[in-house]
């Protein structure tokens, strides 16, 4: 392993986070296409049998777990108990990533019930955020995915992107190996109440899904959106 190999794996694994490769090239000195082997050299290198592993995401190189050592690794920092994905949210942040830039309205004829909830939760959780708004009456706001989102899911851009029914498998492998309950969705009983919850919406008041009156308003939206980068940190990477 040459020296440029070695400086690159020592800077992920003490940053943490991802690093920008052209801040790396800046400082460094290096081309692109000599840093890009490096990567591949350390990529090849830590293979699925190694306890890490390096990805690339939007631009950004990052060191992180395996997640096949996720079980193990959650044993041993006694993690709080696993949940999952509800069902309302897989089906939300799926929508999005396909559909994006897309209104919570669009969101909802898709899915056919309230998703104010779903929205929420993801955007809690820095998976999603407001890109914009939608040159329509009332200029509805406009969500799409997040850099997290692409780090959470090991995709490097959004044409990275697989089909509809791998996309769906990832989330729900993601979900099951992530330490430490980074999306801290409700539990399989909350779940229940809550999609029980958006079908009587749905039986209630047709008219709900074709109004642009959310539950929660801007305001709260962008603050959760706010609160979700300084919030949504953890020493363990999936």
């Amino acid at each position: 392993m040459n020296n440029l190999e070695n400086k690159l794996e020592a800077l992920l694994f003490v940053s943490g986070d991802g690093v920008e490769i052209s801040e790396i090239i800046d400082k460094w000195q290096v081309t692109d296409k000599q840093l890009d082997k490096a990567f591949e050299n350390l990529k090849e290198r830590f293979n699925e049998n190694f306890g890490i592993k390096i990805i690339k995401y939007k631009n950004k190189y990052q060191l992180c777990s395996n997640p096949e050592f996720a079980d193990d690794i959650s044993n041993v920092l006694n993690p709080i108990r696993e949940r999952n994905l509800s069902k309302a949210t897989l089906e939300t942040i799926a929508i999005i990533a396909y559909k994006q830039p897309i209104t919570r309205l669009d969101i909802e004829q898709i899915r056919g019930v309230n998703s104010d909830y779903a929205i929420q939760s993801l955007l809690k959780h820095n998976l999603i955020e407001v890109v914009g708004r939608k040159d329509a009456i009332g200029k509805p706001l406009l969500f799409g995915t997040t850099e997290e989102f692409l780090k959470r899911f090991d995709l490097e851009d959004l044409s990275s992107l697989p089909n509809y029914d791998e996309l769906i498998n990832s989330i729900q492998v993601i979900n099951q190996t992530t330490l430490y309950n980074e999306f801290d969705i409700p539990d399989e009983e909350a779940d229940e109440n809550i999609e029980n919850n958006e079908t009587n919406s749905e039986n209630t008041n047709e008219n709900d899904v074709n109004s642009e009156e959310a539950i929660l308003t801007e305001e709260e939206i962008e603050l959760l959106q706010d609160n979700s980068k300084i919030e949504d940190k953890t020493d363990i990477k999936i």
